[in-house]
């Protein structure tokens, strides 16, 4: 790094001569208005903040890339999607991936029990594709319509401004679709080591589809390299005393000492109709897919190599949105996937602006061609056709056209009367308790502990209701449960606490 300094200017360009007084009527007397660096200056101060996302304020970024192995599995690629990135083995596409926490502001502690946000943006040569995940499998809800209500949950208290366990676990008890997610978030991978050791998921179904135009069903699994880690609440609140940010210096020190962070890629696959032989809806994202019916596929390995040189630029105006699918990528029929895929992108317009996309961060790397124009703060003009004067389409004059005739569209049939109601194959308990059932004793026992804890802060009433749907999933954890809350279990109504409709 060179020693001699550049000169400071203002935005415009102009020479700073004195940084350090503004321009007054003597030495103590007013300052005048004409002062253009200090107007300049003071006015940037105060729009030096955006406002920060509602969900996932707290996170960090770093850039790598994503190389195909050319298969899924053991068949090739393109059995199942035209996706180009897949095609061919040790095809390299860069990447963008932001890891966060969800509930905690942009200063929050990042050894909080809070799933982790996995955003993937992957810079293909047909155009981004954004995988927008978390780093455990399944969520609280199966529609994008609660979204707002568990956010509210999980949220500080409106009047104290404290997370409450009271409201957390009071909507969670009337939302008994959330007992899976909490069988996760409450045992030791509700709060990861750092953001190198955990898995990433990309929680709801999508589709591939192939050059032909047919489609399967897909579940996205990053598989940590670095191996699973966690921490105990006790371990979590001696880091959290001493540094807020830890994950995040962790990330940027590896990478900073070529320890280069990877994940592997791996898919799952079920052909695309309703499966009446599970006993759950493969839509349904608080369920995960059986990996012995619906194995792990490797597709490729994603490695992180660079730091981000600009926190502000890389990380708080970065955007991801579970709507930004290339060619060979379609969406599934999830209600969450659906609601999210208006929700994400929408946020990042009012949060960063309508031309976010113009940002390097977030800008694909084949120059996009639209006829969209204008709004804050437009960098460019994205129209690249023949005649600057078309904007629109069609034209018998010039401008930008439909892409060929041989896109293969997929069209999945849908049937049906457009209703509110709920799915048929709820089946809220199996896979809870499916989990609990297998966990090793130390992680079981820390799950107990954790809701005890927790619970333990709660009205009797919402106690007393979790613990009966802790029972409907397994009945001796109900027990220890309710043992640990001093709670007689003998006396609960099990059934009539589980109806919350």
């Amino acid at each position: 790094m060179s020693d001699e300094k550049r000169t400071l200017t203002t935005r415009q360009g102009h020479p700073v001569h004195s940084n350090h007084s503004s321009r007054s009527v003597s030495n103590r007397g007013p300052i005048t208005l004409e002062n253009y660096h200090l107007i300049e200056k003071i006015s940037h101060f105060d729009r030096e903040r955006i406002p920060e996302r509602v969900v996932h304020a707290r996170g960090f970024v770093a850039h790598g890339e994503f190389e195909a192995y050319g298969t899924i599995g053991d068949e090739p690629a393109s059995k199942y999607t035209r996706a180009k990135l897949f095609q061919t083995k040790g095809k390299k596409t860069p990447v963008t991936l932001r890891f966060s926490t969800v509930i905690g502001g942009r200063d929050s502690s990042e050894a909080a029990r809070d799933p982790r946000g996995f955003a993937v943006k992957l810079k293909t040569e047909d155009g981004n594709w954004d995988i927008v995940g978390n780093n455990l499998p399944v969520f609280f809800i199966r529609d994008a319509i609660k979204f707002p209500d568990v956010i509210h949950a999980l949220k500080p208290d409106p009047v104290t401004f404290r997370q409450e366990p009271n409201r957390i676990f009071d909507f969670m008890s009337m939302t008994p679709e959330s007992l899976h997610m909490l069988t996760w978030l409450f045992s030791p991978r509700g709060i990861p080591k750092d953001y190198r050791h955990q898995d990433g998921f990309g929680v709801n179904t999508y589709r591939f589809v192939n050059a032909a135009g047919e489609g399967v069903l897909i579940k996205i699994h990053w598989k940590t390299q670095q191996g699973i880690e966690s921490l105990t609440a006790a371990q979590a609140a001696e880091i959290q005393a001493k540094d807020l940010g830890h994950a995040s210096k962790d990330l940027f020190q590896a990478i900073q000492r070529g320890d280069f962070p990877k994940w592997e890629l791996n898919i799952q696959i079920m052909s695309d109709d309703e499966h009446p032989e599970l006993d759950f809806d493969p839509l349904d994202d608080t369920k995960t897919w059986p990996e012995d019916q619906f194995p792990l596929r490797p597709a490729g390995v994603l490695t992180l190599n660079r730091n981000v040189e600009n926190v502000f630029a890389e990380n708080e105006q970065s955007a991801f949105g579970t709507g930004v699918l290339v060619d060979g990528i379609d969406f599934s029929d999830d209600k969450m996937l659906v609601g999210r895929t208006f929700s994400y992108s929408d946020t990042q317009r009012y949060r960063v602006g309508s031309n976010y996309l113009q940002l390097p961060v977030n800008a694909p790397l084949t120059p996009p061609n639209t006829n969209l124009a204008d709004g804050q703060m437009t960098y460019r003009v994205d129209n690249r056709g023949t005649n600057p004067h078309v904007n629109y389409e069609p034209s018998s004059i010039a401008g930008l056209a439909e892409a060929g005739a041989e896109y293969q569209e997929y069209r999945p049939f849908v049937e049906g009367q457009v209703l509110k109601q709920r799915i048929d194959r709820e089946n809220n308990y199996g896979q809870a308790g499916d989990r609990i059932r297998t966990m090793p004793d130390w992680e079981r026992e820390d799950l107990l502990f954790n809701l005890v804890d927790q619970l333990g802060q709660a009205e009797s009433h919402v106690a007393e209701r979790m613990v009966a749907h802790f029972t409907k999933a397994d009945e001796k954890f109900g027990q220890e449960l309710a043992t640990g809350l001093g709670i007689d279990h003998g006396s609960l109504d099990i059934d009539t606490l589980v109806h919350v409709r």
